[in-house]
């Protein structure tokens, strides 16, 4: 189904005239008219291959590459957060034990699931962190049942469910009786509801208890604890490993196999992604993420969210596509920031409605990223004149249905000023991750400077680098080449990590 809010899908290169993208004259193949300079936005006159070479110029100071390292660094807090998670399992046993978390890079501030939270406290790369991540943890999992998912949404709107007990069994029931609000029925039947807001008070205290333990006991390498708040039902945690800071926002949520009946139509259509990926792949699960509608009870309201599809939908995006996304996106957080009305998530689901719409062999052109930034920002503005960006996988959630008329014109206002000047926007984009990477360099000499133990160091404070892991790491890649290759934490020892090479154990 396309989106409602934009022009309709195109079947053929035929139909390119309507594309808001297709903003100068060069068309897709030849088209005619001899030599006339070079191509140009016809709205901001900036000449095309300007806006190509700041794109590039913004993914490499944006995207950094990282050295053995750092990606040890990465790597040991990720198994520090793991192990962290298994011994919350351990405190009562609420969470499952055998657990599956979706790690997603950017935090929930970057719009790597629909959270839309007003809470969110205000944290800057550079400043604040190096690098972000989202793990989402399912506290209920609802797997391999012989049923259909059944969801509870006559209390909410659309793509919100509130999410009944009765789905699960009665020690389950009696495990999280806690967390729930109460409903007594006339016949004397009690129902329970799971809370997002009770959960995410369990897992705050659960996750703060766990870490304060440890600190109390710190080990070999172990990443310092910076900061742990909670932003609304997200559990932020920052971690310094070494001269790094990584930021991992945790989210409670309830994990399902299957497809809910609500996005069922949706399956119906044709899609981009048909023949690149099978739909097993796209339809494999679903999650309830907690965080409600504008008019929607906080207490008992949760999001459908298909962060699971969406990384399944991202490989068949055009590296250019997302070069062009991410320029985008950099660009609106910080112009529309005030007043809260748009998201990174809005921007994510009209590049999948325009991944629909267009022709592959369009959005496939590596030269193409300047046209289709303007075409994200034509299509957004587009969407906030009109009110109206549908989900792209439940079409009938109009995800701007909220804004007030002042609000929605304001922001379009903004992004006609960006449309007008696409190169100066980009300019100052650059700048700003500039000098974001130079903070980040510059806190990392200090850090050096002043001798801060290394996570490879004691505690006690003999700096003796402990290599064993990257040595490991090395080995085990040199000797198994085009295997697959991971780290494997055990919940009954979250000691250690365990590495898995295909199926075997070591």
């Amino acid at each position: 189904m396309a989106a409602p809010a934009l022009s309709g899908r195109a079947g053929s290169a035929g139909s390119l005239g309507n594309s808001p993208t297709m903003a100068a004259g060069r068309l897709p193949h030849g088209g005619g008219g001899g030599g006339v300079g070079p191509e140009l936005d016809f709205r901001s006159a900036a000449r095309m291959e300007d806006l190509n070479r700041l794109i590039q110029e913004f993914s490499k100071h944006d995207q950094r590459e990282y050295d053995d390292q750092r990606a040890l660094e990465i790597h040991t807090a990720k198994d520090f957060i793991f192990s962290m998670l298994g011994m919350v399992q351990k405190l009562d046993q609420k969470l499952p034990v055998a657990n599956e978390y979706l790690l997603l890079s950017g935090g929930v501030r970057e719009g790597v699931v629909d959270m839309d939270l007003d809470e969110l406290s205000v944290y800057a790369r550079g400043t604040d962190y190096d690098m972000d991540f989202t793990l989402l943890v399912p506290a209920l999992k609802l797997h391999d049942r012989n049923q259909p998912v059944t969801l509870d949404m006559r209390h909410s709107a659309i793509g919100h469910s509130w999410l009944s007990l009765r789905l699960f069994d009665e020690g389950t029931i009696n495990k999280w009786k806690d967390c729930c609000t109460i409903v007594d029925h006339i016949n004397g039947t009690t129902n329970y509801f799971f809370s997002p807001t009770l959960v995410a008070d369990w897992f705050y205290q659960s996750i703060s208890l766990v870490l304060l333990e440890v600190q109390k006991k710190p080990q070999r390498g172990m990443p310092r604890v910076e900061k742990v708040e909670r932003n609304g039902t997200i559990i932020s945690v920052i971690l310094g490993v070494g001269s790094s800071r990584m930021l991992y926002d945790i989210v409670p949520v309830v994990s399902f196999k299957g497809w809910p009946a609500v996005a069922q139509s949706w399956l119906m259509e044709n899609h981009f992604w048909d023949g690149k990926i099978t739909e097993e792949e796209v339809i494999s699960g679903f999650y309830l993420v907690p965080a409600c509608s504008f008019k929607g009870r906080k207490e008992n309201e949760w999001r459908l969210s298909f962060a699971r599809s969406e990384v399944q939908l991202k490989k068949c995006i055009s590296p250019s596509l997302m070069q062009a996304y991410q320029a985008c996106k950099a660009i609106i957080i910080k112009l529309l920031s005030r007043p809260k009305a748009v998201s990174p998530y809005h921007l994510r689901s009209i590049m999948l409605w325009a991944c629909d719409r267009l022709p592959a062999n369009y959005l496939a052109q590596d030269d193409f990223s300047a046209h289709f930034l303007l075409g994200l920002i034509d299509d957004l503005q587009h969407c906030l004149v009109n009110k109206m960006c549908p989900n792209y996988f439940i079409p009938q959630c109009n995800m701007l249905e909220h804004l007030s008329d002042e609000t929605a014109m304001l922001h379009a206002r903004k992004l006609s000023s960006v449309r007008s000047d696409p190169a100066e926007h980009l300019r100052t984009t650059i700048e700003h991750a500039k000098a974001a990477n130079r903070l980040t360099v510059e806190l990392q000499w200090r850090g050096s400077s002043n001798n801060l133990p290394s996570p490879q160091s004691d505690a006690g404070g003999e700096n003796q680098p402990d290599d064993r892991l990257a040595k490991k790491l090395q080995q085990l890649v040199t000797e198994n080449p085009g295997k697959s290759i991971s780290v494997f934490i055990n919940p009954d020892d979250v000691t250690r990590p365990h590495f898995r090479i295909d199926d075997k154990f070591f």
